[in-house]
């Protein structure tokens, strides 16, 4: 899986289907094979960014 934003392959898995880009700092939560990405803020609560996206950016295929 790469991060749709920086494209890289660089993700830590956090939690049961939640990934952290290590190279552009955001967080992504897999669910039924479609990201949501949310920015994580100084005080801990995350901001979406899904409405910066195309919605195939967001899809992920399987395999």
């Amino acid at each position: 899986m790469h991060c749709p934003n920086c494209k890289n392959k660089n993700l830590g898995k956090i939690g049961v289907n939640q990934y952290y880009c290590w190279d552009c700092f955001i967080e992504l939560t897999l669910t039924n094979n479609k990201l949501s990405l949310n920015q994580v803020e100084e005080d801990g609560s995350l901001t979406t960014l899904d409405d910066l996206f195309e919605e195939q950016d967001l899809n992920v295929q399987e395999g």
